[in-house]
């Protein structure tokens, strides 16, 4: 069957998404006019194709192969190969090292209470100001969870947080935007000189936070940086690795507490009845124990809804190896699969009133009637996030600690518009006001 879509373009593309404002943004346009398998084209792909369907996508969840064009705007960032691209055989080993770290409860349980302090000193400079001031919450989050980051994977502090999330700001901004450009950039161009500043400055801080790890004389499995020295990669890979997951854990934690507290700000009685599970489970308890996370099953059902209607990351995409079927659609091989995770999360056929904000969809009976992959705020298959176990306890815990001291308010005027970057940001943060909740 002949995949819908629209008709081809001699920008190959680039002028439908740039005007869109994004990829993203342009996926849930197409979907809702063709449905929810789409044909359009991209720069670099000859073939692209994007399955919001999510009983479609288990056809896809094999798929291990990454397209090279989409990710090239990451490439600055590595200098022994794009880690977003490797190739199967070299990513399985990579990845397989990243979760001996990342990915087990044991580990996040034994760095619990270093997150737990984190979290509550910068409640403690929230509340110091007196709560008469909004703060920005994406800028504060991201620096907070850069240092639960460095904590927990790196074996050290954060070296000037805010200055590490701006560096890459500033990178993203430049790369990613030269992606969908019309016409496209000369492959010989060199980007702005804040870019390349803010990419010496990255690389020389991670060299920094290597250089003392290894001043330790630690190279055992217990942090990220120990493992990689114990499996033998390259100094180029480990910087390159350090690099990469300091880019997606500062975003991922930080984002998507960010828009979950925006939510709440616009559906108060959603955050008193969070407020009022902290108080039940905690008690005059200032933050939870790890096992205290099993005990807030409102507070997990408000972060998958949020998950749901602002993922942190907008699409995932693979290549195909050989054709395939796709329901009744033939995908050839060498095509672009992308996985809009927006478009997936607002499907009105698993997601009634897709853009209502509502945590009881997220109840085990609700959730046992849904594809397994109507929810993939952090991707399908073998290239999934690495990180997602782990970043999904620092966002129960950051909300937990939060959400037991203050109440927070929205800034009124202040307009909360999602855009595009590397994750789903707000053009100009979210500005909210804590206000500091009587003791229970």
């Amino acid at each position: 069957m002949h995949i819908p879509g629209p008709d081809p373009r001699p920008d190959g593309g680039a002028g439908a998404v740039a005007a869109a404002g994004g990829l993203h943004q342009y996926q849930l346009s197409l979907h809702a006019e063709y449905g929810p398998v789409v044909r359009f084209q991209l720069p670099g792909a000859e073939t692209a194709v994007s399955v919001a369907d999510p009983e479609l996508l288990e056809a896809t969840a094999h798929l291990d192969e990454r397209p090279q064009k989409l990710f090239e705007f990451l490439s600055p960032l590595c200098e022994a190969g794009n880690l977003q691209v490797l190739p199967a055989d070299e990513h399985a080993p990579w990845r397989r090292l990243l979760l001996s770290v990342l990915a087990g409860r044991p580990s996040h349980e034994r760095h619990f209470a270093e997150f737990a302090a984190l979290t509550q000193e910068l409640a403690d400079r929230w509340a110091e100001r007196g709560c008469q001031e909004p703060v920005a919450l994406q800028k504060d989050l991201t620096a907070l969870s850069l240092r639960m980051i460095c904590a927990y994977a790196l074996g050290g502090a954060a070296p000037e947080p805010d200055a590490v999330v701006a560096a890459f700001e500033e990178i993203l901004t430049a790369y990613l935007g030269r992606l969908y450009e019309v016409p496209p950039p000369d492959p010989g161009e060199e980007p702005p000189e804040r870019a390349q500043e803010a990419l010496r400055f990255l690389r020389a801080t991670v060299d920094d936070v290597i250089a003392a790890h290894r001043s330790d004389g630690r190279t055992d499995r217990s942090d990220l940086i120990g493992a990689l020295v114990e499996a033998g990669e390259s100094p180029a890979r480990i910087r390159d690795t350090v690099m990469v997951t300091l880019l997606a854990a500062h975003h991922t934690t930080g984002v998507a507490v960010s828009w979950t507290l925006h939510l709440l700000g616009r559906h108060p009685e959603a955050a008193e009845r969070v407020a009022a599970e902290l108080d039940d489970v905690l008690g005059d308890r200032a933050a939870p124990d790890f096992a205290d996370l099993r005990r807030l099953p409102y507070l997990d059902m408000v972060l998958k809804e949020s998950l749901r209607l602002y993922p942190p990351g907008p699409y995932g995409a693979r290549e195909t190896t050989e054709a395939m079927k796709l329901g009744d659609y033939e995908i050839p091989a060498g095509a672009t699969v992308f996985y809009p995770f927006w478009a997936v999360h607002l499907n009105p056929a698993y997601w009634p009133d897709p853009e209502r904000f509502d945590p009881e969809r997220f109840t085990p009976e609700a959730t046992a009637e849904r594809p397994r992959l109507a929810h993939i705020p952090y991707g399908i298959g073998p290239r999934s996030c690495e990180g997602a176990a782990l970043a999904t306890v620092e966002a129960q815990l950051v909300l937990a600690v939060l959400l037991k001291r203050f109440r927070f308010r929205p800034v009124p005027g202040h307009e909360v518009r999602p855009i595009e970057r590397f994750v789903l940001w707000a053009e100009d943060d979210i500005r909210m006001t804590p206000l500091l909740r009587p003791l229970s």
